[in-house]
């Protein structure tokens, strides 16, 4: 068995799979971007609800039946009416992956965070790699990581994703600065395969413009799924600087709609409150202060543009990889930290006058242009 050789404009398949926010399709967009722009022919495969924007004009887009996480979490996957998906449910997404495969006949799998992550969707994934390990000539076969993964609870996890990264991958491209954070500070069996081990550094958008639009302190939510705490406290606390600070609460687009009319109605004048702001990368570069969770996508954005950030990590349900990012941060004067236990409208006003008293906007060396050297790296293996 052999990688197929591989032409001057590689086909891409890219698979990634998104179950409550929109972390992992927005890195995954501007990756497929770069790779577009880098003459690859790129599909990319969602399993997710759809989002506006996402994947991207550059692209081919191949939507698999949408999947979220369930009531009872990531241990539960549901369709979009809220059913828990049957087994006809997964051997119908199954069979649409394959054929889509089939018909791409791609130079490049790539697949996003599975077998670290998305273990619920190995119903599909399982039989793509198995297909792909019985052909005479194969494509190259990468796995897409964040720098920073969630703590395992159960055992055996970390040695399964070993076996299987053994068995059917060539690569495992780690978005991630390694100066920043390195794969064996979250993932303990690190060493058993870092000689597949590349890092790209983080994958953040290109250099914002110039915004058309000023606001003092831009407060976002991610997707919007688990943010509206985080935007209440954000509202309570914007009253009582009136309009010696503008605000512009961004909630994501999955913010329930009667929490976005509510907070909407019960904002006042001088907060601004939207759903999404394609010039969200712009609104950061023109403000003082970026108040949001620590996913990966929304820090790159802050440290791209330079602002002073107040981070509240997301940490329901045991999640980890938020309070490890903010940490480092903090630790490297990039961010101030609230967490997400303490929050609350008075906690948020401190925090909020606290960020902004610094003089000095931070500075940093951390590699930013993964999306680019992503595309260069598979250009190279390939």
């Amino acid at each position: 068995m052999t990688t197929r050789p591989v032409k001057a404009a590689p086909r891409v398949f890219f698979y990634v799979q998104h179950l409550l926010g929109i972390g992992h399709l927005a890195r995954a967009s501007r990756i497929a971007e770069a790779l577009a722009q880098h003459g690859c022919e790129v599909t990319v495969v969602t399993g997710g609800t759809p989002v506006k924007g996402f994947p991207g004009p550059q692209v081919h887009h191949v939507a698999l039946p949408p999947i979220v996480a369930g009531t009872k979490g990531f241990s539960e996957l549901a369709d979009m009416d809220g059913n828990p998906v049957d087994d006809a449910f997964k051997d119908h997404r199954r069979d649409l992956l394959l054929s889509a495969f089939r018909q791409n006949a791609p130079d490049i799998v790539m697949i996003e965070a599975f077998p670290f992550g998305r273990r619920q969707v190995r119903f599909e994934l399982l039989p793509l790699l198995d297909e792909i390990a019985g052909m005479t000539e194969r494509p190259l076969v990468v796995t897409s990581l964040r720098d920073i993964l969630q703590e395992r609870a159960k055992p055996g996890r970390d040695e399964e994703t070993v076996a299987l990264i053994q068995r059917y991958f060539d690569h495992v491209l780690v978005h991630g600065d390694p100066d920043f954070a390195r794969l064996e500070e979250t993932f303990p069996l690190a060493a058993e395969i870092a000689g597949k081990v590349i890092y790209t550094g983080l994958v953040a958008a290109p250099p914002p413009g110039q915004p058309t639009e000023r606001f003092d302190v831009v407060v976002s939510a991610g997707g919007g799924a688990v943010g509206n705490s985080l935007i209440r406290a954000a509202l309570e606390a914007g009253r009582s600087f009136d309009s010696r600070l503008s605000f512009a609460l961004i909630t994501g687009p999955n913010l329930p709609q009667a929490d976005f009319d509510a907070i909407s109605t019960d904002a006042p004048p001088h907060i601004g409150v939207f759903r999404f702001r394609a010039d969200f990368a712009s609104l950061l570069a023109g403000a003082k202060l970026s108040v949001s969770q620590a996913g990966y996508n929304t820090v790159c954005d802050t440290l791209r543009a330079g602002c002073r950030s107040l981070l509240i990590p997301f940490t329901a349900g045991g999640e980890t990889e938020q309070t490890v990012r903010a940490e480092r941060l903090e630790k490297l004067g990039l961010a101030h930290v609230l967490t997400e236990e303490t929050l609350s409208p008075d906690t948020m006003r401190e925090a909020i006058e606290v960020a902004l008293s610094a003089t000095d906007r931070p500075s940093h060396k951390l590699d930013l242009n993964g999306a680019l050297r992503t595309a260069e790296i598979l250009h190279r293996l390939a």
